[in-house]
C-alpha cells in the first residue's frame, strides 16, 4: 500500500495493488476513495473484488491520470464498465484487462470507448482485454498520437481494423489477439513503427500479404500472426534480419514459406525462443540454421510437407519445452537415447502421418527420459503395442495413440491418475475395457471409437469422472445397457455410443448432463419410445436416434423444448407418429431460426 500527498495534504497516488495488500470482497461504490478528487493515480490491481462491478463514482476522479483495475486469474471484475469512466479527460493510462476468460468478465457498451477516446486525448496506455465489447473499433482511435500500448485482446471485435492505427509513430506495443472476426490487412506504413516490440494479431480474420516493410522493425520482440487468413509466398530467412525477436509464430495461414538455407549468417541469429511454423506449407527439410537457436524453448512445425529424417540437431536443442513435428512425411527410426537430452520438453508431437518408429531396443532401464512430458501425440505411427516407454513419464496428461495397430491396452496405463486426454481410436483393441479404466478419475476426453471392443461398457463410466466432457467409444462391438448413473454437476458435453450393439432405454439420468451438447445413439438396438425428456436439456444441439428400435408417438411437452437444438435424427425406427412441421415449430430453437 502506498499513500502520497501534496503539499495541500491532499491524497494524489493510491496504491492498493495485490503484490502489496490483497483486499478481498465487492468494490463498495461508497467508499472513500471515490471522494479523492485529487487523486492522479489509483491501482487496484490484483485483488479479489468478487466479480463486483466497478462503481459509477469513478468518474467523479477527474484528475486521474492512471487507472489501473486489471485482475489476474479468476479474481475478475464483472458487469457494465460504467460508461463515467469516459468522463476521465486526463487519463494517460487505463488498464482494466483480465487475464483469463471467466463467463461473466466486464462488458462494455459501445459508446463507452468511443466517448473516453473523444474525451482522453493524451491516453499513451489503454488496455482492455477480455473486456467485452462486441462492435467495430472506433477509427476515432488513430487520433490519439500519443499511444503507446494498444491492447484489445479477447474483446469480440468485429468489422474493419483501423488501417490508420498503424500510422501511430509512438506505438511499442499493439494487441489484438483473439479477435475471430475482425478484419483488416498489414499496411506497408507499418514499417514506419520503428518503435513497435510487439505485434499481436494471432486468431483474427487479417488477409493479404506481409508487405517487405516489417522487416524493418528491428526492435520488434514477439510476432505473432497465426491463425489468420494471410497469404503470399514469403521467404522464412528474412525474420532473420529482425535481431530482437524472441517470438515468432506464422501458424495456420495460408502462407508458402520457404528457407533458402543459405547466405544465413548464424553467428548473429535473433534470440528466438517460439517458433511457431506450423501450417505454413514447408516443404523439404528442416533449416539447419535452427541448430543455432540455442536459446530456443518451443518449435512448431506440424502439419506441413517437411521430409527426410528428423536432424539430429533437433534433439541437442536442451532448451525445448515443446517439440511438435507431427503431420510432416519424416522417415526413419528414432533412438530413444535421444530423447534424454531433452530434460526439459513437456509437449512431443511425432505423430500424424509421418514414417517413423522407435527404436526402443532392449533394455531401457538405462535411459532417462523427459520426465515432465505432459503431451505426447504418436497417433499414426506405425505403432503394433504401447511403447513402454510411456510408463515412465510421471507428468502425462494428454496421450494421443489414434490410428494404430494397437491390439491390447497394458494395465500400467490405468495407473496414469494424471491423463486429461486419452485417445486410442482407430487402432485394434480387442476384449472387454476394463473397469479400472474408471481409475482415470481426472479425464476430460476418452475416445475408444473404431476398434474391435466387446462386452458391456463399464458401469461406471458415466459417472467416474467429474471432469469428463467427451465420451466417445462409437464403431466397436459393444453389447448391453449404455451407464445409467450420470451424477449432477457433470460437465459431459459430447457422448458417442454410435454403430455398437448396444440395447435397453436411454437411462433418465442423461438429464443430468446439463452441458450436453451432442449424444449420438445411432446404428444400435435401443428399444424406447420416443426420448422427450432431452429437451430439458439446455445446451443440446444434435441428436441423432436413427437406425435402432425407438417407438411410439414423437411428442414434445411443453416444457421440454430443447432450446438450441439444431439437428435432430430419428430415421429409422418404429415411431407411430412422423416429426411434423408442427412438432417440430414446438423446439424453441426451430421458432427462432425459423425467424431469422
Amino acid at each position: 500500500m502506498g499513500f502520497f500527498c501534496s503539499l495541500a495534504f491532499s491524497i494524489q497516488f493510491l496504491l492498493l495493488f495485490s503484490s502489496s495488500l490483497l483486499l478481498y470482497g465487492s468494490m463498495d461504490p461508497n467508499s472513500t476513495f471515490f471522494s479523492l478528487v485529487h487523486l492522479q493515480s489509483l491501482d487496484l490491481s490484483d485483488n479479489d473484488f468478487n466479480h463486483s462491478q466497478i462503481p459509477a463514482r469513478v468518474g467523479h476522479l477527474s484528475q486521474l491520470r492512471h487507472l489501473n483495475l486489471s485482475q489476474f486469474g479468476e479474481t475478475t471484475l464483472s458487469g457494465e464498465v460504467p460508461t463515467q469512466i469516459s468522463r476521465l479527460s486526463n487519463l494517460l493510462s487505463l488498464d482494466l484487462r483480465s487475464y483469463i476468460k471467466q463467463l461473466d468478465y466486464p462488458l462494455i457498451n459501445e459508446s463507452t470507448p468511443r466517448s473516453l477516446i473523444q474525451n482522453s486525448t493524451r491516453l499513451e496506455q489503454l488496455r482492455l482485454n477480455f473486456v467485452t465489447i462486441s462492435s467495430s473499433l472506433p477509427h476515432t482511435l488513430t487520433n490519439l498520437t500519443s499511444l503507446q500500448i494498444l491492447s484489445f485482446g479477447q474483446c469480440e471485435l468485429h468489422g474493419e481494423f483501423p488501417i490508420g492505427i498503424f500510422s501511430l509513430a509512438n506505438l511499442t506495443s499493439l494487441n489484438f489477439e483473439g479477435n475471430q472476426n475482425l478484419q483488416g490487412t498489414l499496411p506497408a506504413s507499418i514499417g514506419n513503427l520503428t518503435n513497435l516490440a510487439h505485434l499481436a494479431l494471432e486468431d483474427n480474420s487479417f488477409h493479404g500479404e506481409n508487405p517487405r516493410s516489417l522487416f524493418r522493425l528491428k526492435n520488434l520482440e514477439l510476432l505473432s500472426l497465426s491463425e489468420n487468413l494471410f497469404e503470399g509466398r514469403l521467404a522464412l530467412d528474412m525474420f532473420l534480419k529482425l535481431k530482437m525477436l524472441n517470438i515468432l509464430d506464422l501458424s495456420f495461414n495460408k502462407l508458402s514459406l520457404f528457407s533458402q538455407n543459405r547466405d544465413v549468417n548464424v553467428t548473429i541469429l535473433p534470440p528466438i525462443q517460439w517458433l511457431g511454423l506450423s501450417g505454413c506449407n514447408l516443404n523439404g527439410e528442416i533449416p539447419t540454421w535452427i541448430m543455432n537457436l540455442t536459446t530456443l524453448n518451443c518449435l512448431g512445425l506440424s502439419r506441413n510437407d517437411l521430409q527426410g529424417e528428423i536432424p539430429y540437431f533437433l534433439f541437442k536443442l536442451e532448451n525445448l519445452t515443446i517439440l511438435d513435428l507431427a503431420g510432416n512425411m519424416f522417415e526413419g527410426q528414432i533412438e530413444l537415447d535421444m530423447l534424454s537430452k531433452l530434460q526439459k520438453l513437456t509437449l512431443l508431437g511425432l505423430g500424424g502421418g509421418n514414417k517413423l518408429s522407435f527404436l526402443e531396443g532392449k533394455n531401457t532401464s538405462n535411459v532417462t527420459f523427459p520426465s515432465q512430458i505432459q503431451t505426447l501425440d504418436l497417433s499414426s505411427f506405425n505403432l503394433v503395442r504401447f511403447p513402454n516407454f510411456i510408463q515412465h513419464l510421471q507428468e502425462l496428461t494428454d496421450l494421443f495413440l489414434s490410428d494404430n495397430s494397437i491390439k491390447t491396452i497394458p494395465s500400467w496405463l490405468w495407473n496414469k491418475t494424471t491423463l486429461q486426454i486419452l485417445d486410442i481410436s482407430n487402432n485394434l483393441l480387442m476384449g472387454e475395457i476394463s473397469p479400472s479404466i474408471c481409475n482415470l478419475q481426472s479425464l476430460v476426453e476418452l475416445v475408444l471409437s473404431s476398434n474391435d471392443l466387446v462386452g458391456m461398457i463399464p458401469s461406471c463410466l458415466g459417472s467416474f469422472s467429474q471432469s469428463l466432457q467427451l465420451l466417445d467409444v462409437s464403431g466397436n462391438k459393444l453389447t448391453g445397457n449404455i451407464p445409467q448413473i450420470y451424477e449432477k454437476g457433470n460437465v459431459l458435453q459430447f457422448i458417442d455410443f454410435s454403430s455398437n450393439k448396444l440395447y435397453g432405454q436411454l437411462p433418465r439420468a442423461l438429464v443430468n448432463c446439463r452441458m450436453l451438447e451432442f449424444l449420438d445413439v445411432r446404428h444400435n438396438h435401443f428399444n424406447d419410445s420416443f426420448p422427450f425428456w432431452l429437451g430439458s436439456l439446455p445446451k443440446l444441439k444434435v441428436v441423432s436416434l436413427s437406425d435402432n428400435q425407438f417407438h411410439g408417438a414423437i411428442m414434445c411437452p411443453l416444457k421440454y423444448t430443447f432450446p438450441q437444438l439444431r439437428i435432430i435424427d430419428l430415421s429409422q425406427n418404429g415411431f407411430s407418429t412422423k416429426l411434423t412441421s408442427e412438432i417440430i415449430m414446438c423446439f424453441k430453437s426451430m421458432i427462432i431460426s425459423n425467424k431469422r
